[in-house]
């Protein structure tokens, strides 16, 4: 069974998120709008995480997984990405802060 995280709890695991690069971007994986969501998993006692990519076909999953280890070690001891394509991701989904962010290395947005 999946439940939501408490509210400090997901602050706290979205803070640590935003040591997440999207290799591609150079912007973090939440202010660029690409988590969808965080549960816990009561059954397996894990993190989960719903989130998408740019682009369907990115072949930098793995590096988005090692980063997300590396970021969450001491944060949780178990996560599991869980790639949702629906609804697509769409600019709209950038934050002020990630808009930011893409504007100071060169992006017009």
């Amino acid at each position: 069974m999946v439940t939501s995280l408490a509210p400090e709890r997901f602050d706290q695991v979205t803070e640590a998120l935003k040591d997440v690069m999207d290799p591609e971007l150079g912007v973090n994986i939440v202010d660029l709008g690409l988590i969808y969501d965080l549960g816990w998993d009561e059954e397996n006692d894990a993190l989960i995480i719903h989130m998408t990519l740019t682009s369907a076909g990115c072949p930098l999953t793995d590096v988005i997984e090692e980063q997300t280890a590396e970021a969450l070690d001491g944060t949780v001891d178990a996560f599991r990405i869980n790639w949702v394509w629906m609804p697509p991701w769409g600019p709209e989904r950038i934050t002020d802060d990630g808009r930011d962010m893409m504007r100071a290395l060169g992006f017009a947005i």
